[in-house]
C-alpha cells in the first residue's frame, strides 16, 4: 500500500483547509486529530473520495506516511506544540520533518529549532496568513528553520502557496524563528491597519453622520485607488453594508466595541521595544484595543468626563473632508508598513535572520490579511535600493507624505476638537513629524538625566562624553 506523502495533526478549520488544499494540488494525505470522532467526521465529511486518510493514534499516523515524513502541526501555541513534539517524537526517523503553521512565539521556535536538529529532525516555524478561505485557496506561508528543512517541502509549499503575478507567495524566510517573527509582523501592521480604517468609520459616522452605506461608498473607492486597494478595505467595505438577519439594520452596530487580541501584536510590540524600533501607530492600535476591553469604565467615564466639544463640525460635512481623510489613511496605512519593515530590519542583524524585504513584499503580496497593491510598491523600493534605511525616504513614498501631511494634520487636529479618538492617525502624524525633524527636544531629556542621575551627554560640537555639575 502507497503511504502519503503529507501528514496534518490539529482538524481545526485552518488545518482542515490546508490538507484540503495540499489534497487539490496532487499530494495524498493523512490526518490525526486528538480526538477520533473529529477525524471520522473529517473523513466521511468535507474529505469524503478525497485522497486523504485518517490515523487513531499518532503511531499509525507515523506509519502511513513516506519518509522523510513531512509533518504540519495546527494546533495551539504554547505548551501544546511542546506536547505533540514529546508524544510523537519516539516514532521519528532520522530526517523527519516537523511544522509548526500556527502563531508561535519566535523565541519559542528558536529553542525547538535548535533542539529537534540535535536529535536529526527537521523543525520549520511557518507563519500562515490568509484565515480559513486563504488556508484552502491558497496562502502566505512565511517558514524558517534550516535551509535543508525548506527544501523538503518546498515543492508542496509552493503549488499550495497564493499565487500573483511574479510567483507563489512563499519563500524561504531565513534560520530559526525567523519565519515565526515575519508573521508576528505582520500581525502588527494587520492590527494597525485594522484600527486605522476603524478610525476612518469612526470619523465619518460621527463627524460627518454618515450612514454605514455612504461610508462603504468611500471604502469602494479606496479600494480602486493604488494607495489602498487592499483585502481589508475591501471585507471593510462588506462588513458594512452587512445587515442583520435579526432586523435588518446594519449588523456592524450591532457588535459590542471589544476587541479581542491572540497575543501577536503584543509580540510586535515588546520585539520593537527591545530592538530600539519606533513603532507608534502599531503601539497605539494594541492600545486602542486594551482601552476597548474597558468598556464598563467607559460607560461609567462618558457620564464624568465631559467632552469639550470645540471642534466645528462643520468640518467633517466640508466637501473636502473626503480627501483630508483618505490622506490621514494613506499616510497611516504607509507608516503601519514601514514600522513593521523597520522591525524586520534590526531583527535581521540582531539575529542573523538575513531577510530579504523584496522577498517579503512579493509573498505577501498574495493570500495574507494585509495584502495590498501597496506591496508592489514596497517591493519595488527595496528592489532599488537594498539598503534602504527607511521606506519613508524612498522617492515614492517621501511624495506621498509631503503631498498628504497637511490632510493627515487637519484631520487630527479637527479630531481632537471635537473629542473623538484617533490613536493611530495621531500617532502617526507625531511620527512622521518627529522623522523629519531634524533637532528635537531630547537635549533637555538627556540635561535632565545627567542634572539628576550623573548619566553624561554627549555635545554637538564635541566628541566624547561630558557632565556638568547642574546644581550648586
Amino acid at each position: 500500500m502507497s503511504k502519503a506523502h503529507f501528514g496534518l495533526i490539529g482538524l481545526g478549520v485552518m488545518g482542515e483547509n490546508l490538507v484540503l488544499n495540499a489534497e487539490r494540488n496532487g499530494f495524498s494525505s493523512v490526518v490525526y486529530n486528538r480526538t477520533f470522532a473529529k477525524t471520522e467526521e473529517f473523513l466521511n465529511g468535507r474529505a469524503k473520495g478525497k485522497n486523504i486518510e485518517g490515523a487513531i493514534d499518532l503511531k499509525e499516523f507515523v506509519e502511513k506516511l513516506d519518509r522523510p515524513r513531512r509533518i504540519l502541526m495546527m494546533v495551539k501555541a504554547g505548551n501544546p506544540i511542546d506536547a505533540v513534539i514529546k508524544q510523537i517524537s519516539p516514532y521519528l526517523e532520522q530526517g523527519d520533518l516537523l511544522i509548526d503553521g500556527g502563531n508561535s512565539l519566535y523565541s519559542d521556535t528558536e529553542r525547538r529549532v535548535s533542539e529537534l536538529e540535535k536529535q536529526s529532525f527537521g523543525y520549520i516555524g511557518m507563519g500562515v496568513s490568509g484565515g480559513a478561505k486563504g488556508a484552502y485557496e491558497g496562502p502566505s506561508m512565511m517558514p524558517g528553520g534550516t535551509r535543508s528543512s525548506y527544501d523538503q517541502i518546498e515543492s508542496l509549499l509552493q503549488k499550495m502557496a497564493a499565487q500573483v503575478d511574479d510567483g507563489p507567495c512563499v519563500t524561504y524566510i531565513g534560520p530559526g524563528g525567523s519565519g515565526h517573527f515575519v508573521k508576528t509582523v505582520h500581525n502588527g501592521i494587520e492590527y494597525g491597519i485594522e484600527q486605522i480604517l476603524s478610525e476612518a468609520y469612526d470619523l465619518m459616522k460621527r463627524g460627518s453622520g454618515d450612514s454605514c452605506k455612504e461610508i462603504a461608498e468611500l471604502f469602494a473607492y479606496w479600494n480602486s485607488t493604488e494607495e489602498l486597494s487592499s483585502y481589508l478595505v475591501e471585507i471593510t467595505q462588506q462588513c458594512l453594508l452587512t445587515k442583520d438577519p435579526l432586523d435588518n439594520t446594519d449588523l456592524v452596530e450591532n457588535i459590542m466595541d471589544k476587541a479581542g487580541q491572540k497575543g501577536t501584536g503584543l509580540w510586535t510590540v515588546v520585539s520593537a521595544l527591545k530592538l530600539g524600533a519606533a513603532v507608534p501607530t502599531i503601539y497605539a492600535s494594541l492600545n486602542a484595543r486594551v482601552l476597548s476591553s474597558m468598556k464598563s469604565n467607559r460607560i461609567r467615564a462618558e457620564k464624568i468626563l465631559s467632552n469639550p466639544k470645540d471642534g466645528n463640525l462643520e468640518f467633517f460635512k466640508d466637501s473636502q473632508f473626503r480627501e483630508y481623510l483618505t490622506d490621514a489613511v494613506v499616510l497611516s496605512t504607509i507608516s503601519s508598513y514601514a514600522q513593521g519593515i523597520d522591525i524586520l530590519q534590526l531583527a535581521s542583524k540582531e539575529h542573523n535572520y538575513d531577510l530579504n524585504m523584496q522577498s517579503i513584499a512579493q509573498i505577501w503580496k498574495g493570500g495574507c490579511i494585509i495584502r495590498s497593491t501597496l506591496l508592489k510598491r514596497i517591493q519595488e523600493a527595496y528592489n532599488n535600493n537594498g539598503s534602504l534605511i527607511s521606506l519613508l525616504l524612498d522617492p515614492w513614498f517621501s511624495a506621498q507624505i509631503n503631498r498628504r501631511l497637511k490632510g493627515l494634520s487637519l484631520i487630527v487636529s479637527n479630531a481632537a476638537l471635537a473629542g473623538i479618538p484617533v490613536p493611530c492617525l495621531s500617532s502617526t502624524l507625531d511620527y512622521l513629524n518627529s522623522y523629519r525633524t531634524s533637532r528635537l527636544p531630547q537635549n533637555l531629556v538627556q540635561a535632565m538625566r545627567d542634572c539628576f542621575g550623573s548619566h553624561g551627554y554627549e555635545r554637538l560640537d564635541k566628541e566624547g562624553s561630558f557632565h556638568t555639575d547642574w546644581i550648586d
